[in-house]
């Protein structure tokens, strides 16, 4: 059954590794080859690409938490100091590898790496807009690129490529979840016993998961309604544009004017395809 192989993917050893710092090392390794090679193949699909450079590092120990959720920090808009994709070690039981690949690309590039750099490195428009975030913009971005990374070729284990598909699952769970703890007044054991019935994520990710929307109403409904407005928007694109479409075209579209609130960057994107069409 479904249920039977979450299960497998949570406890079988071959997706665990090491709970010490050997496994704690690879896991940044195995990060730094996929983001690596990621970065090797942006340029056949964006035009804009960010200047500042990115680090995966281990959350500092006063805040590290077991089955926390990895994080991107951004660096400086002039580039002194790197963005930096941090990972919650001190649980690698929490950390299985089949996960490990699209929460770099979702962290690092093209994900919020390139989102957040890019918005900070742009001239010409408002000081604000370079900084400003809008979450169902920005969460949307990186759960979009996660989906994009599949498209441009990755993924080609598929036990990684399941997990793509789980983290998927794990947002859409989440639009549930969210509405269930403070709409339905869930308790927290019902919202983690939902999420583990329903999806393959280990369950001390998933405990640290709900405390998170417990306390952040609304956040976790973000990631999946962005998503599925950036893929409506290219889809559209897609149709209105034929042969004139270009990734690079739609990304840098998506991506040049800074954080947006999603009726904006709707308006934007329509804009793009008029101008496009008229070429």
């Amino acid at each position: 059954t479904l249920q039977e192989f979450f299960n497998f993917m949570r406890t079988s050893p071959q997706f665990q590794l090491g709970n010490n710092d050997a496994g704690r090392a690879q896991y940044i390794k195995m990060s730094e080859d996929y983001l690596g090679a990621m970065e090797a193949k942006l340029p056949e699909y964006f035009g804009i690409l960010p200047k500042a450079k990115l680090e995966v590092k281990r959350v500092e120990a006063f805040r590290e938490e077991p089955g926390g959720a990895q994080h991107y920090f951004p660096g400086t808009p002039d580039g002194a100091r790197p963005g930096v994709f941090y990972a919650h070690l001190s649980d690698m039981k929490a950390m299985p590898t089949y996960t490990l690949e699209a929460i770099a690309y979702h962290e690092g590039v093209p994900g919020h790496h390139m989102q957040i750099s890019i918005a900070q490195e742009l001239t010409g428009i408002p000081k604000f807009r370079t900084q400003y975030f809008y979450t169902a913009y920005a969460e949307g971005w990186g759960l979009y690129s996660e989906a994009l990374s599949k498209d441009m070729g990755f993924y080609t284990d598929p036990y990684s490529d399941f997990g793509r598909l789980g983290a998927e699952i794990w947002r859409a769970i989440r639009l549930v979840v969210d509405t269930g703890i403070h709409s339905k007044g869930w308790t927290e054991e019902q919202a983690v016993k939902y999420f583990l019935d329903n999806g393959p994520t280990p369950e001390g990710a998933v405990r640290s998961e709900v405390r998170r929307y417990i306390v952040w109403p609304g956040q976790a409904t973000c990631y999946k309604i962005g998503m599925l407005k950036i893929q409506g928007l290219r889809a559209l694109a897609q149709k209105e544009l034929g042969d004139k479409f270009t990734y690079a075209g739609f990304h840098d579209t998506v991506l040049g004017g800074g954080a947006l609130p999603l009726l904006v960057l709707e308006t934007k994107v329509k804009r793009w395809i008029e101008k496009t069409k008229a070429v």
